[in-house]
């Protein structure tokens, strides 16, 4: 019989045991009788199964279960690198706010002489913050999403053939990196409060 499960190809056993070293089965599969139910086709089986402990034997709901949960595992390790990667953004963002404080000491100098106030100051800084944090969510989103379309486009001959788009997680990804600009910016803005406004002017 030729083996139709997670390949491409499909060959006969003799042709794979003429050509593989490897004869091994990883998965057999087993339709039901007319007239037996799921527990005497499970009864029976486990007779034969009984001699080889590492053999799992699943219906269907329990493949499904077992299948969905080594997705959600993966998922799980991209949602904990993702929040490692929005930990070094806030880095990155603070890095970038610090470097422009210090390009634009004369600039904020001259706000302040001309009258912005501290508080003015810090909402300047914040919104600087959330804009590039936010622009940073939307570019990435955009660029995951095609990068999604693409994937599920090349494996849809292996079975992958819906595509969804969790659209409230993309929108609740954009709204905390936006509070993740804020919290950004707390030290930078707080510093470009604080400058001295003569010694600022006076700045080269």
């Amino acid at each position: 019989k030729a083996n139709l499960i997670n390949t491409d190809y499909a060959i006969s056993l003799q042709d794979y045991g003429d050509h593989f070293a490897q004869n091994l089965d990883t998965n057999a599969y087993a339709s039901v009788a007319d007239g037996a139910t799921i527990d005497q086709a499970r009864a029976a089986i486990t007779k034969i199964t009984d001699r080889y402990p590492d053999v799992t034997i699943q219906d269907q709901t329990e493949y499904k279960a077992a299948q969905s949960k080594a997705i959600d595992q993966f998922l799980g390790l991209v949602t904990a690198l993702l929040v490692m990667a929005v930990l070094i953004a806030l880095f990155g963002i603070v890095n970038t706010l610090g470097l422009s404080i210090y390009e634009r000491v004369r600039e904020l100098g001259l706000l302040r002489a001309v009258g912005m106030s501290r508080t003015q100051v810090k909402r300047m800084i914040r919104v600087e913050s959330v804009i590039i944090a936010v622009l940073g969510a939307v570019l990435g989103v955009a660029i995951g999403i095609l990068f999604g379309v693409a994937m599920q486009r090349a494996l849809a001959d292996i079975g992958i053939t819906e595509l969804a788009i969790p659209v409230p997680q993309l929108v609740a990804y954009v709204v905390v990196a936006g509070i993740a600009g804020v919290v950004a910016a707390i030290v930078p803005a707080r510093r470009a409060a604080k400058l001295n406004v003569l010694q600022a002017i006076s700045y080269e």
